[in-house]
């Protein structure tokens, strides 16, 4: 497995375990408190990378990651 394709594993994993926990909460709560949890917990360089795969079309991800995706931070460019 190369190093590209290992982050893009681990953050899939990350941001659907957050989506699985969420999506037991009404919809519009869902999307905000998964944008909230990766908005505060997660550093710029991860959200950074988040947004490379949601460039990309965010295959992998689970519905609510996509749908909360515009109320997440986008980083400044590295």
């Amino acid at each position: 497995m190369s190093h590209d394709t290992h982050w893009q594993t681990k953050l899939i994993t990350m941001a659907n375990q957050i989506a699985r926990f969420m999506e037991s909460k009404p919809h519009a709560e869902g999307v905000e408190g998964l944008a909230s949890h990766i908005n505060d917990f997660w550093e710029p360089r991860m959200r950074r990378q988040l947004f490379e795969l949601l460039d990309q079309g965010g295959t992998g991800l689970r519905p609510l990651v996509l749908d909360a995706a515009e109320k997440i931070r986008r980083p400044a460019a590295a």
